[in-house]
């Protein structure tokens, strides 16, 4: 593609005034970032007035026609006008919403759910984080990558439209109890999942380091697929002889890395220590900081739970209560040991996040400790003596329409007798209910329901 001079309009469509920049000749985009992904558009590139009249047309030029750039009346009306119905969550970047575009809307466009997230001028976030989302996402593609659909950049308005993702956040579900506590497989399939999000972000020919992992930010599919969403905070990492990147303090409290916090010097070892963080999350299903524990030394998670991390003997002591001891014993440790890797104060002591992924992915394997689903089974007296408490009503029935007189009060005997039978089955029927406890629900259970790839059917063994 040979640019010569040209007049744009804006740094995205409609987002700045008219200004004229001269571009160079045999100035070509990359396809991907498989293709050269060293030759990615990055945030610092902007400073560069060639750079910014490549990106007249956001949609079509730099990112293809995937992309789409939805104007702010569109958005309103398939979230119908941001309604309360539609309210989804809210976040350092805004509010977020749910909505239904097809190609009625845009010719071309995938029927399908959205989450349309709207900047908060007065928010905490701004045109910067919007901008690195919309730049970030809309070349990185990845499994474990929410998918950018489009976005809108119309007078003051920012938003960004995602692939809508129904079970929400990784948050939700470990300390808000969506739907009872997650069974051990599925947060050892979410932490996967995250792993294998970071680890495409770090092996980037021009990396990214995130600056921002935490279960707030881990997005569930339908089938529990972890998916990174919300890159506002991200930068580009260090290249060539870089050793890191120096930079303000960005990310969320108890999650950043210590010499991040200290020297504001940033790496993808700082993104390792934020994964152990979520990491020993999903193990005991608490929150990284909690205020609201009466032992001080309990607060913070780290500093807690790290001398348990050291003794495997020592790990059950620290996991999740809510899994009724429903997970494996050899997993446990070993994700106990892999989170006291990551949770080093010494950068160079923490594992890649490929070293992670290779770690995590044999622990699906190991269900050997996880025991199948509880099932109530009637106590089989007691099935007997309804049994025959039933028998004798029919045979109190026949008698009373052939026999009169004499029989009345063997009738009425018999009768009697087996209401006081009723009576003692009801009474003990009663006492074995009210000892039962809740139902357990397997891994194995919850997969079959769902029709996911970890449920192994009777006859086959997972691959360990």
């Amino acid at each position: 593609m040979i640019l010569k001079k040209i007049i744009i309009k804006s740094l995205l469509p409609s987002c700045m005034k008219p200004q004229k920049v001269t571009v160079p000749t045999e100035t070509r985009f990359p396809a991907s970032s498989k293709d050269t992904s060293s030759q990615r558009l990055s945030l610092s590139d902007l400073s560069n007035s060639s750079m910014v009249s490549l990106m007249s047309d956001l949609s079509s030029t730099l990112f293809g026609s995937n992309i789409h750039i939805f104007t702010h009346k569109e958005l309103k009306n398939i979230t119908y006008n941001f309604s309360k119905t539609n309210f989804l969550g809210e976040g350092g970047f805004g509010q977020v919403y749910k909505g239904f575009i097809d190609d009625k809307v845009r010719p071309g466009l995938k029927a399908q759910s959205v989450a349309v997230k709207v900047l908060d001028l007065d928010g905490k976030q701004g045109h910067r984080e919007w901008l690195a989302e919309v730049i970030f996402l809309g070349q990185l593609k990845h499994p474990h990558l929410v998918n950018l659909i489009g976005y809108c950049c119309e007078d003051e308005h920012r938003l960004i439209v995602y692939e809508f993702m129904p079970r929400g956040s990784l948050e939700n579900h470990i300390f808000k109890g969506y739907s009872g506590a997650l069974p051990w497989l599925t947060r050892i399939k979410i932490a996967i999942g995250a792993a294998k999000g970071l680890s495409f972000l770090h092996e980037e020919e021009k990396p990214v380091i995130y600056r921002d992992f935490k279960a707030s930010n881990i997005l569930l599919d339908s089938d529990f697929t972890a998916k990174l969403s919300d890159f506002g905070l991200a930068i580009d990492g260090p290249q060539g002889d870089e050793t890191h990147i120096s930079t303000r303090v960005m990310g969320t409290e108890g999650y950043a890395a210590p010499e991040y916090i200290m020297t504001g010097h940033v790496t993808a070892m700082s993104d390792v220590f934020s994964y152990g963080v979520v990491l020993l999350e999903l193990l005991t299903g608490r929150r990284c900081l909690d205020k609201s524990r009466r032992l001080s030394r309990e607060q913070n998670l780290v500093d807690w739970a790290k001398p348990f991390l050291k003794d495997a003997h020592k790990v059950d002591r620290i996991m999740d209560p809510r899994l009724e001891g429903q997970y494996s014993i050899e997993g446990a440790r070993k994700a106990a040991a892999l989170a006291h890797q990551c949770l080093s104060h010494n950068p160079k002591s923490r594992p890649t996040m490929s070293s992670v992924v290779k770690s995590l992915e044999p622990l699906l394997g190991l269900t050997r400790d996880i025991s199948v689903p509880f099932v109530y089974v009637v106590p089989t007296e007691l099935r007997e003596e309804k049994v025959d408490h039933d028998d004798e009503d029919v045979v109190l029935m026949s008698s009373r329409s052939n026999n009169n007189g004499d029989n009345n009060s063997y009738q009425r005997e018999e009768k009697s007798q087996s209401r006081r039978r009723g009576r003692k089955g009801y009474r003990h029927k009663y006492r074995i209910r009210s000892s039962r406890s809740n139902a357990v629900y397997s891994d194995t259970t919850l997969y079959k329901t769902l029709g996911t790839s970890l449920y192994s059917p009777k006859g086959q063994v997972l691959a360990r």
